[in-house]
């Protein structure tokens, strides 16, 4: 149901349905903006509607644009523009020209969505690897004897926390000592922050277990982290993992990545709330839809023992 007029973002201002495409855009441009959206989503979406305003006629308002006038575009783009139009690419550009009037619809611009009709098409990209649970138990072995026979707990710290966590690797490496919250009634848990305003709302908090906080601490008063929780280039934390596998004897090589994908199947696979496993990964509702159908996949094809 469309909203009044008085309920708008304040982005969209004086426009109404005889405006014409580009003012819309831009109008746009900025809602998104307003609503932490990264810059390199923004500046995708509002290329693709740019395309649509050159396709269009100059003197087309948002009210006249049609089903066809969408449809007669994408085919353009695969078509009749000359410019070669992956699947992979189109799929985006009906996302954004989906949001954009579904945006333009909800607050009341245009009383019917032109795009509603227009037929999504999703592409996957090639599936991520992922550790079988064997791989899961014999990379927690070399870890645990790391920590018993070297004493070194960092290893199983490192590991531990991204496998409970699914953390992304720009997040491990931002996480500072006063994110992590061993005591308390809500303890232990992991809290992820973001500097810069436009990330916050991928902000969040993720429950980690006792036996984790337990190695945590081990670690922490072995190497005494000042500031970050693993002060260490990428790199360096990046061969930590691969020493890891290697002396598991797997053949894959352990990844920042891996881990993450992994982290997300075994959650996927405990029956955890589809919606909660989206905010645990800091995942948007529309990169949730393309995760979901990977970790419906991986669950298929991943053993399960």
């Amino acid at each position: 149901m469309s909203q009044t007029a008085e309920s708008r973002p304040a982005a969209l201002g004086p426009i109404t349905a005889q405006t014409a495409l580009p003012a819309a855009i831009q109008a746009w441009q900025v809602y998104l903006q307003d609503q932490g959206r990264s810059p390199n989503t923004i500046k995708a979406f509002i290329g693709d509607l740019k395309l649509l305003a050159r396709f269009l006629p100059p003197e087309r308002t948002l009210g006249q644009i049609t089903t066809q006038d969408l449809n007669r575009f994408l085919e353009w783009l695969q078509h009749g523009r000359g410019v070669p139009c992956s699947a992979k690419s189109l799929a985006r550009r009906i996302t954004s020209v989906k949001a954009f009037f579904r945006w333009l619809h909800r607050y009341g611009v245009i009383l019917v969505d032109p795009a509603e009709r227009v037929v999504q098409r999703s592409v996957l990209s090639p599936l991520p690897q992922v550790l079988t649970p064997a791989e899961v138990r014999a990379l927690q072995a070399v870890a645990e004897a790391w920590r018993t026979q070297r004493r070194d707990a960092r290893p199983a710290a490192l590991f531990g926390l991204l496998l409970e966590t699914g953390l992304k690797k720009g997040e491990t490496l931002n996480l500072h000592l006063n994110h992590i919250v061993l005591t308390g009634p809500e303890a232990p848990a992991v809290y992820v922050r973001y500097a810069a305003p436009r990330y916050r709302h991928k902000e969040r908090r993720i429950a980690v277990s006792e036996d984790w906080a337990a190695v945590f601490q081990e670690y922490v008063a072995q190497y005494e982290p000042v500031e970050r929780a693993f002060p260490w280039s990428p790199r360096r934390l990046e061969y930590l993992l691969e020493d890891l596998g290697k002396a598991a004897g797997l053949n894959k090589r352990v990844s920042f990545a891996m881990l993450r994908w992994t982290a997300a199947l075994r959650d996927y696979r405990a029956g955890m709330d589809l919606d909660e496993l989206r905010v645990k990964l800091g995942l948007s509702k529309i990169q949730w839809r393309e995760i979901r159908m990977k970790l419906q996949r991986l669950d298929a094809t991943t053993p399960r023992a």
